[in-house]
């Protein structure tokens, strides 16, 4: 859990509004509720985003009425009085122009320090995060659970736990927006995009599209849903009863089969033409260019998109590819499957 926001650059941005005289609260002391500029903060990353935007406002409105209020000063202070009227000489100032160069730019180096640490903070999910498959269409999201074998259109999520969302397209780009989480994040056709968030208290929160899309995108609405756990697992039994389905890696280990992917990848270790699909996700692998990648999902579907963009050291390059012989699902069955078997 990400709720501790005594980080370097939060104390040097408070550091930096002291020194500048603005009366900024600390992102662990920020209110709940909406203000004239923001929503209701409703994630455990949204007072570190409002305090980052606020710093950025106060510090550029001071600036502002700093600089129009000195223009207004000498427009009435030096202005022609008499015709042939003129002012006295000016000299240049080496202190005062090292001064306004320096200023800023320090400014400039504390906004980034604290920008890029709330930045890291956004896009870095916790290792015990929920993780729910999102796919953008138009116009409408859905939600899948490989974890829990369930789907819905609805993203419902228990309070105080931590969820990464793995997001594709299935059209055209997409983007997913929950302005109460402050959270965004483009959703794009053949590759995945990852956001997080952890919503500490129940309620019910408006999903939007923020990438134009059509002319539906408008209406490309969703909801998030926050409840307590046990309401959240009886919730997920009602799902399994109602589908009676298989999860996504159990259907996704039917499809490795089907597909003839045992022919070449095993699954318990041993070797054979392929690598063994027992341990690959996050591995480091090798491949016979020299460069290397750690195996995530856009890892794995490219290698079943197009095997031969990267292949592994030790390997020949045999695997044919399923380039329109699978869809979005069916591919992400497989990599639940494969994850499955790092487990």
């Amino acid at each position: 859990m990400r709720t501790d926001h005594g980080t370097v650059g939060a104390r040097a941005a408070a550091v930096l509004a002291a020194a500048s005289g603005l009366a900024l609260s600390s992102p662990a002391r920020a209110g709940k509720e909406a203000t004239f500029w923001l929503p209701p903060e409703a994630s455990t990353l949204a007072p570190e985003h409002d305090f980052v935007f606020y710093l950025i406002y106060w510090v550029s409105l001071g600036f502002f009425l700093v600089l129009m209020g000195t223009m207004a000063v000498f427009l009435v202070r030096y202005r022609q009085r008499r015709e042939g009227e003129r002012t006295s000489p000016i000299r240049g100032n080496h202190l005062l122009e090292i001064g306004w160069a320096a200023f800023p730019a320090l400014l400039l180096v504390a906004f980034f320090a604290v920008g890029f640490r709330t930045y890291i903070d956004s896009s870095v999910p916790p290792k015990d995060a929920m993780e729910v498959r999102v796919t953008g269409r138009k116009w409408s999201w859905s939600y899948e659970y490989p974890q829990l074998g369930v789907s819905s259109d609805v993203l419902e999520v228990p309070a105080g736990e931590p969820v990464k969302l793995l997001m594709s397209s299935v059209d055209v780009i997409h983007s997913f927006f929950v302005p109460d989480f402050r959270v965004k994040k483009d959703v794009v056709p053949n590759r995945y995009t990852v956001v997080w968030f952890e919503a500490p208290e129940p309620g019910e929160h408006v999903v939007f599209c923020a990438e134009y899309c059509g002319d539906g995108h408008s209406r490309m609405l969703s909801k998030v849903k926050v409840v307590d756990r046990a309401e959240f697992d009886a919730w997920v039994a009602e799902q399994k009863a109602a589908s009676g389905g298989l999860s996504s890696a159990e259907r996704g280990g039917k499809l490795f089969k089907s597909k003839g992917c045992t022919g070449c990848h095993s699954t318990d270790g041993s070797p054979m033409l392929g690598p063994t699909m027992k341990g690959l996700y996050g591995k480091q692998e090798k491949f016979t260019d020299g460069t290397t990648a750690t195996v995530d999902d856009n890892y794995l579907r490219e290698s079943l998109m197009v095997p031969a963009a990267k292949v592994v050291e030790g390997f020949a390059p045999q695997m044919p590819p399923y380039q329109g012989q699978l869809d979005d699902d069916e591919v992400n069955d497989l990599i639940d499957y494969i994850k499955s078997l790092s487990e």
